[in-house]
């Protein structure tokens, strides 16, 4: 045979599931776009047709469905160990599954009364679990994107290496702004440990890093982001690994000396590109690194 076959995987991509949980008035909402693939003994499926050993992607799409009934959903990452575990135990040809979630909030309207069934979507950011399971052994990790955040003082950018194509001034008091996407890693992976509180993890973490960066006298967006990782690690034992993607999302002054006017750090012109792109991995001492380098592909 001239080729043989590669890494190869298969699932149902974009399920997507909203879960009302029902406490008399008062309801609850989780929102979520689950994404399942499959790996395993699927060679002949490649060669031959033959699908002995495929469960079918639209299986895959009802059991997310049923699994939101049956086990509700706790969390994004509990939800994803319930189908990844489901998945591997229940087909031997499925070796390997790793399960995808992206989680959309919702917050309350508050509204007169008792009722409390009313909401409005966050547009904050958008909250991301991955769960591999390959029957033995469990990696979880979550992240968030698309989280906006500004620091409009306490940011310089000077010193930096200059040549004949350098045209940029140095900056001495800057809007230093950014739209994060981060993924961490967690150090449980057997279920002999106590998994972490997977809800509470993620709002520390959130507020470690918002932390960091609001506290960070920043001469560099670099800086910062060494700041956040390392905020999160030092006060979240549960985390070994934090990866960032941050692009600067530059703000120019603007020159007003043409109408008679004095800019003093007030006006700018907020540019969406090109961008500077800035991009690391923070990690505990003697851990070694496992997130992607890219996370478009996490």
């Amino acid at each position: 045979m001239p080729t043989i076959l590669g890494q190869n995987q298969y699932g149902k991509a974009e399920n997507r599931v909203v879960k009302i949980t029902r406490d008399g008035a008062t309801h609850h909402i989780k929102d979520l776009n689950v994404s399942v693939s499959l790996s395993g003994d699927m060679d002949e499926v490649h060669y031959s047709g033959s699908n002995a050993n495929v469960l079918p992607t639209d299986t895959t799409k009802n059991t997310v469905y049923a699994f939101a009934k049956e086990h509700g959903i706790e969390s994004a990452e509990q939800f994803g160990i319930h189908l990844a575990r489901h998945f591997v135990t229940s087909q031997e040809p499925i070796r390997t599954a790793r399960i995808r979630v992206e989680e959309y909030s919702w917050e309350r309207i508050g509204t007169p009364g008792e009722d409390q069934h009313s909401f409005v979507r966050q547009g904050q950011e958008t909250r991301l679990t991955q769960i591999t399971y390959d029957g033995s052994s469990w990696e979880v990790i979550s992240g968030l994107k698309d989280l906006t955040v500004m620091n409009s003082t306490n940011s310089e950018f000077w010193g930096y290496v200059k040549d004949k194509y350098t045209t940029l001034p140095e900056a001495y008091d800057r809007i230093l702004a950014t739209e994060v996407s981060s993924r961490w890693r967690f150090n449980w992976n057997d279920d002999a440990q106590e998994a972490p509180d997977w809800e509470e993890s993620y709002a520390q973490v959130k507020k470690h890093m918002l932390a960091a960066f609001a506290d960070t006298y920043s001469l560099s967006l670099q800086q910062t982001l060494y700041a956040m990782g390392s905020r999160i690690i030092e006060n979240r034992g549960e985390i070994d690994e934090v990866r960032f993607s941050l692009p600067n999302k530059h703000h120019f002054l603007v020159d007003l000396e043409p109408f008679g006017l004095k800019n003093d750090n007030e006006v700018y012109f907020a540019a969406d590109r090109p961008y500077g792109l800035i991009e690391a991995t923070v990690l505990r001492d003697g851990v070694e690194p496992r997130i992607p380098v890219d996370l478009t592909n996490l």
